[in-house]
């Protein structure tokens, strides 16, 4: 089976909090609401926006939170086009993609980014060809469903035993569990470690050489296992 390295999006491999924040708080405005403080947004970012705009208005019906979602991906979408989105790529990833990719490891995304968000970040930064299969919530559950995971490894030919799931938040890591693969948390981003440890991430490193190095050491135990 091949070896699949499944990485998040937001906050794993690029650091969009400013844009979600400013996106999120003009929709709220909007509608007349008080929008979310920046902790309440990082809490939900990787789930898909039906979720987080349940988590963030639960009291809401669901008309308001329909509403919300459009709003919300019209706004982020004029954000972009008016050049206002910043998606930077956190320090080493560019050099760690292309280290896994050269020593075997297929690359996929599970993002609860809309297909054309994802294809668009990626395009940015001139990663798009580096991954095989992009997983988004236009296909699938919302995280920690583990849909995309599995969608993932049937693409790439992976078995859960022979992958690993990559993400800043416990919804990264508890839809890793969901789907049988290894779960490695990433400190740099929108959880805290030890939520990411209470969700069950095997652990969670600080910077892309760290990562890399826990996966040199994944790759040797499949190897030993072969």
């Amino acid at each position: 089976m091949n070896r699949l390295a499944v990485f998040d999006c937001d906050g794993t491999l690029v650091d969009s909090q400013a844009s979600i924040v400013r996106a999120m708080a003009e929709t709220f405005e909007a509608h007349g609401l008080a929008a979310p403080g920046r902790p309440a947004i990082r809490a939900i970012i990787g789930l898909s926006l039906p979720e987080t705009m349940r988590a963030l208005v639960p009291q809401a019906d669901i008309a308001l939170h329909g509403s919300l979602v459009e709003r919300y991906r019209l706004t982020f979408q004029r954000h972009r086009a008016e050049g206002m989105v910043e998606e930077p790529l956190f320090d080493g990833l560019a050099e760690a993609l292309e280290r896994l990719e050269a020593e075997g490891w297929l690359l996929g995304v599970a993002t609860g980014k809309s297909d054309r968000g994802l294809r668009l970040c990626l395009e940015r930064h001139g990663i798009h060809a580096r991954f095989v299969t992009l997983q988004t919530a236009d296909r699938h559950p919302s995280k920690p469903h583990p849909a995309m995971l599995d969608a993932a490894m049937a693409e790439a030919g992976a078995a859960a035993a022979t992958s690993v799931m990559i993400g800043d938040t416990s919804f990264d890591m508890m839809m890793a569990r969901a789907a049988g693969t290894a779960a490695l948390g990433v400190g740099w981003g929108y959880h805290a470690p030890e939520e990411l440890r209470d969700a069950g991430a095997e652990a969670v490193v600080q910077d892309a050489a760290a990562l890399l190095a826990w996966i040199d050491m994944r790759a040797q135990a499949l190897s030993s296992r072969a």
